[in-house]
Formats: C-alpha cells, structure tokens, sequence
C-alpha cells in the first residue's frame, strides 16, 4: 500500500479505539465468568 492509499488518521483512530475498546468488554466478559464460577464453587470475591 503506497502513501496515497493510506486511511486518513481520524479512521486509523477510530481501529485503535474500536480494538481497544472491543479488548475492555472482552476482559470484562472474562472477569464475570470467572467470578460466576467461583460464586458457582461457593467461593467469596470480597
């Protein structure tokens, strides 16, 4: 890809925080499964 078809930064920004963004709600997903299985085993988070 040569530089005149390079994205315009603003859409380049826009992947960054769409992955980023994506990546939170995934670990967040992560985290609540693990913490329903723990609750499932009769262990306390607190």
């Amino acid at each position: 890809m040569n530089s005149e078809e390079a994205l315009p930064v603003w859409k380049r920004l826009a992947w960054l925080g769409g992955i980023w963004l994506a990546s939170v709600l995934a670990l967040g997903l992560v985290v609540e499964i693990i913490r329903l299985g723990m609750s499932a085993a009769g262990l306390k988070t607190h």
